[in-house]
C-alpha cells in the first residue's frame, strides 16, 4: 500500500476543518516538477541574456563592417583619382616636350644629348590608366600600374628637366650671339657709296670699298650696330677717327671719318646706344660715315646687316 501524507486544515478556533492525505509519491512528483521548472526558467534567462549580448556584438560588428566598407570605397574612389591624375600629368609632359621641339626647330637648333626621348628606349608614352573599375573589383592591377607609371614619369620628368636645360642654353647663347650681329643701320642718311669695286673719287681709279658711305649732316648721331665692346677710338690715317667695335664671334663693325668719338677702348655698349657724331675727318669728300663689318677679319658688305 502507497505510502501517504495527512494534511489538516484548521479554522480560527483550533477545531478540524478538513483532513486529506496526499500519497508521497505525488509530492515527489511535484517537487520534481517544481524543481526542473526553476531550472529551466533559470537556464532560459541565462541564454535570453546571452542571446542579448551576442545580438549587442553582432550588431557591433555590422556597423564595424559597414565602416570598413565605407571607408574602403573612398581609398578606391581616391585611387581612381589618382589614377586620373597620373594621365593627366603625363598629358601634360607630352605637351611640354612637344613645345620644347618647336622652340627648337623654330629657333634652328640642333637636337642634343639631353634631347632623348621623353620616356626613354622607343620614346612612347605608357598606355592611360583605366580609373572606370568597378568599386567591387580589385585594384591591386591598378595599384601595380599606377606605382610603374609614377617611376616612369619621375623619370621622364628628370629628361625633359635635363633637355630644358640644354635648350635654355643654346637659346641663350644664340640670344648673344644675335644680340652681337649688327643688325641695324648706323645712321640716318643718304647711301651714297656700297660695297664692291669702285672708281675712286680721288685717284679715278678702280679699288675695293670695304664698307658703305652713308652722307648726312656733321654731328648726327651714329649708333652701335650690335652689343660689344670697344676695341679702338683714335685716327687712323686717311680714315681720320675711327671708332671699332668687338661684338665677339669673329665680328668687328668699323665707324670712320667721324667728327667725334663718345666712346672710349673698354667700353662696354648695346645695339643703339649712340657712340659717336658724324664727320668728315680724314680723307673725305664731305660729312658721312664710312661703315664696315668684318667676319674673321673678312669685310663683308654691309647692306646684309641692316634689316631696319
Amino acid at each position: 500500500m502507497a505510502k501517504k501524507i495527512s494534511f489538516i486544515i484548521l479554522n480560527n478556533s483550533g477545531t478540524t476543518v478538513k483532513q486529506f492525505a496526499v500519497p508521497v509519491a505525488l509530492l515527489v512528483a511535484l517537487a520534481l516538477v517544481v524543481s526542473f521548472g526553476a531550472a529551466f526558467i533559470g537556464i532560459s534567462l541565462h541564454d535570453y541574456q546571452a542571446l542579448r549580448k551576442s545580438l549587442a556584438g553582432n550588431h557591433q560588428i555590422a556597423k564595424t563592417v559597414d565602416e570598413q566598407r565605407e571607408e574602403i570605397g573612398q581609398q578606391r574612389l581616391q585611387i581612381q583619382s589618382f589614377a586620373h591624375e597620373i594621365n593627366a600629368l603625363k598629358e601634360k609632359l607630352v605637351k611640354l616636350d612637344q613645345f620644347k621641339e618647336k622652340v627648337r626647330v623654330i629657333a634652328n637648333l640642333e637636337p642634343s644629348e639631353a634631347d632623348d626621348n621623353l620616356f626613354g628606349v622607343g620614346g612612347a608614352a605608357p598606355e592611360d590608366l583605366n580609373p572606370q573599375l568597378e568599386l567591387t573589383q580589385r585594384h591591386e592591377g591598378l595599384m601595380r600600374e599606377m606605382h610603374q607609371q609614377v617611376d616612369e614619369l619621375d623619370m621622364a620628368s628628370h629628361r625633359q628637366e635635363n633637355s630644358f636645360g640644354a635648350l635654355l642654353d643654346k637659346l641663350e647663347g644664340q640670344r648673344n650671339l644675335l644680340a652681337s650681329t649688327p643688325a641695324i643701320r648706323p645712321t640716318s642718311g643718304w647711301m651714297t657709296s656700297r660695297f664692291g669695286y669702285r672708281v675712286s673719287p680721288f685717284t679715278g681709279r678702280k679699288e675695293f670699298h670695304k664698307g658703305v658711305d652713308i652722307a648726312n649732316r656733321k654731328g648726327t648721331a651714329i649708333l652701335a650696330t650690335a652689343n660689344g665692346i670697344v676695341s679702338y677710338a683714335g685716327k687712323k690715317g686717311t680714315m681720320g677717327n675711327v671708332l671699332v667695335i668687338d661684338h665677339g664671334h669673329g665680328m668687328i663693325t668699323r665707324y670712320a671719318h667721324l667728327n667725334k668719338s663718345l666712346k672710349n677702348r673698354g667700353e662696354k655698349v648695346k645695339r643703339g646706344d649712340i657712340v659717336a657724331q658724324m664727320g668728315d675727318s680724314g680723307r673725305s669728300t664731305g660729312p658721312h660715315l664710312h661703315y664696315e663689318v668684318h667676319l674673321n677679319g673678312v669685310p663683308v658688305n654691309p647692306a646684309k646687316y641692316i634689316l631696319n
